[in-house]
Formats: C-alpha cells, sequence, structure tokens
C-alpha cells in the first residue's frame, strides 16, 4: 500500500474528526453539522483513494474495493444529512419520512462497519506479506 505523505495523513486524520464531529452534531440538529461531515467526507475519502495497492494480493484487492465502496457510502451519508435539513427533494411527506428521514444513520452504520472491517483485515493482510513498515 502506498503511504501517505505527513500533509495527507494530517488532512486524512482531521477529515475523519469532522466527520465524528459533524455526524455527533446531527443528532443535536445542528444547522452547521452536515456541513462539517461533509468537508470531512470528502477530505477523508480523497485521502484514502490515494492509498493504492499495487500488489497481486488477490484479498488485498477485494478488501481495498470494500473499502472504497465505504468511501462512497460515507459521500451518500453526507447527501442525505443535507436532505435531512429539509424536503429539498420534493417528495410527499410519507415518501420523505419513508425514504430520507434519518437514514443517513443506517448508511454510516454501514459504512463505519464496512471500513472498520476492511481496515483491520488489509493490514493482517499487508503483515502476513510482510510489507508493513
Amino acid at each position: 500500500m502506498n503511504q501517505l505523505n505527513k500533509t495527507q495523513n494530517i488532512i486524512f486524520l482531521v477529515g475523519g474528526l469532522m466527520m465524528v464531529i459533524g455526524a455527533g452534531a446531527s443528532l443535536f440538529a445542528w444547522s452547521w453539522a452536515p456541513y462539517l461531515y461533509a468537508i470531512g467526507a470528502i477530505c477523508f475519502t480523497a485521502m484514502q483513494m490515494l492509498q493504492r495497492y499495487e500488489g497481486k494480493n488477490f484479498t488485498i484487492r477485494r478488501l481495498r474495493r470494500m473499502m472504497l465502496i465505504s468511501d462512497l457510502l460515507f459521500l451518500l451519508a453526507a447527501l442525505l444529512m443535507f436532505a435531512n435539513m429539509g424536503n429539498f427533494l420534493q417528495l410527499s411527506q410519507v415518501d420523505y419520512v419513508q425514504y430520507v428521514y434519518n437514514k443517513w444513520v443506517i448508511v454510516l452504520l454501514i459504512a463505519a462497519i464496512l471500513q472498520l472491517y476492511s481496515s483491520h483485515r488489509i493490514g493482517h493482510e499487508l503483515e502476513k506479506e510482510g510489507n508493513v513498515s
């Protein structure tokens, strides 16, 4: 796996922290929370997409794809947070509550579980390969 340089690593960590603060603040319905989460998600996913794996290990490549899917789900959760602020999709009230209202929490949970699993397994597989520095 390509390692991030110091600046990219700081952007990665700050983005993750902004995601956590934004998600937590959204539970209190603070109006700035989706913006903070979205900026953090963009920073986090951009830096994670810079980490590439050029090896031939199929397991790591599969886990890397899972990680990229979780990144897309993080971004989808940001979009759903904005949709949760108001019905700008022009859906009926019943459809809005059924399909949009607070569904970002479910998407975020799925993304976090995928991220946690793939990060742990990639680290384990890289240790088996002997490529961890």
